[in-house]
């Protein structure tokens, strides 16, 4: 350890492991260190002895199996195969450290009743989500994104995507509350209504995605988009410090870091973990490691489900369920993902749900989340917690000193994704361009 390297990242989350590849491929000397005993930090995959031990700080009941079937996650996401963190898992080639599955469906709420999110413009204009009246114009608007070309104004209709609201694209169309709300949520998957004031370019990109995606589940003959690593979501950090140990990178997991260790200029030079002093001129680290140069913005409810009965509104092996915040009365989106043993996560006869959001009240965060606990059925064991959410309060650039955000509510890793190549581009002042990997000696 008492040598200097090119970057020095602390903490084993997916957004520092994917970093750590991507530096460690482009030929940087990376040491890439954790207070814990284990990859994965805050989205790691637990045996059941650790999730008793983290919540409860109590061994597990015999009644539920053995420690090796398990595979919990902290941080529930399901991977969508056009999204951006599935093309840098192709690229690099990390895949081939990984097993992926499908996940068997996708659900919504809506007006009481679960239903299937459709998976292409075709269903979803069949689909009773869809109101008769409004499929014509739903129908126009699909088509519009499907014929949209940015270099071609006359595919534009006189919309500026990069400018206009996405509430003006939804006026323009005609298109009413229920169907913006299946648009934006189970489509484009915002958290809450706040995208519609923003440029609608955010909205129509992820709507296109989702239906490319889809096309893509659909040819596998797959009725969802969604995607997931068997035995769980703790295998993701893991095989990027694999491709980062393919190039030299160094880890050292269970090493407390005791100083964070600066210059007079105030620009990072090292860290101290005991006697032992890492020097380097970059630093990367989760928020927990940088107390005094994050901000908090909210907190997220999270609760970690164990039944001994498939979700019955699913009816399948696994599933994700969004509950639109207008049809909970919320000011944002409830999510639920259903696991089971064909995702390797628990054994036969047993499922993995969780349930997550932004938290709006100081109350019970039990409360919060109780229309989706209500879809679950009985639940046998039940582990919430309220986890505050970070951001970094500089951006770095002045004391090479660059601090990740928090994971937030959403099932999907889109805006992980979002945070590594705005980390990438400050870290190296340039864009991250996704390039297959050059072979090893």
């Amino acid at each position: 350890m008492d040598e200097e390297y090119d970057v020095i990242i602390l903490g084993t989350g997916l957004t520092e492991c994917m970093l750590s590849g991507i530096l460690a491929v482009e030929g940087k000397k990376v040491l890439h260190m954790d207070r814990n005993d284990f990859y994965g930090g805050e989205c790691a995959s637990l045996n059941l002895t650790q999730l008793f031990q983290r919540f409860r700080n109590s061994p597990p009941p015999e009644s539920l199996g053995r420690d090796r079937d398990f595979n919990i996650d902290l941080i529930p996401k399901f991977l969508m195969e056009g999204e951006g963190l599935v093309k840098v898992l192709v690229y690099t080639d990390v895949i081939r450290y990984l097993e992926i599955t499908a996940i068997a469906t996708s659900m919504v709420l809506c007006q009481g009743s679960i239903y299937k999110v459709p998976s292409t413009a075709a269903e979803a204009l069949s689909s009773s989500l869809v109101g008769l009246l409004q499929k014509p114009r739903a129908r126009t608007f699909f088509n519009f994104l499907k014929n949209w070309r940015e270099d071609d104004p006359r595919t534009h209709e006189g919309l500026d995507l990069n400018k206009d609201s996405m509430a003006k694209v939804y006026a323009y169309f005609s298109l009413n509350e229920d169907t913006q709300e299946f648009i934006g949520h189970a489509m484009a998957l915002h958290l809450d209504d706040k995208y519609k004031a923003r440029a609608a370019r955010e909205t129509c990109d992820r709507v296109i995605m989702y239906a490319n995606s889809a096309a893509r589940a659909m040819e596998g003959k797959r009725d969802s988009p969604y995607i997931y690593p068997l035995y769980g979501l703790g295998d993701l950090p893991q095989a990027f410090a694999r491709l980062s140990a393919v190039y030299a990178g160094t880890f050292m997991l269970n090493t407390p870091v005791d100083e964070i260790i600066v210059g007079d200029d105030g620009a990072f030079a090292g860290v101290r973990s005991g006697s032992q002093v890492a020097r380097a001129k970059v630093v990367i680290g989760d928020p927990s490691y940088f107390a005094d140069r994050v901000r908090k913005t909210g907190r997220v409810i999270r609760a970690i489900c164990l039944l001994r009965s498939p979700i019955a509104s699913a009816k399948a092996d696994s599933a994700q369920i969004i509950l639109p915040q207008r049809q909970t009365g919320r000011e944002h989106d409830i999510y639920i993902t259903c696991l089971s043993e064909a995702q390797k996560v628990c054994p036969k006869g047993c499922w993995v749900a969780s349930v997550s959001t932004i938290a709006e009240t100081s109350g019970d965060p039990k409360e919060e989340i109780a229309a989706a606990l209500r879809l679950l059925g009985p639940i046998e064991q039940i582990f919430v917690s309220d986890s505050d959410v970070f951001e970094p309060t500089a951006d770095g650039t002045k004391s090479n000193v660059f601090v990740s955000r928090s994971y937030d509510a959403t099932s999907h890793f889109e805006t992980v994704y979002e945070d590594v190549k705005d980390l990438y581009r400050r870290i190296t002042g340039k864009d991250l361009v996704l390039q297959k990997r050059p072979p090893t000696s």
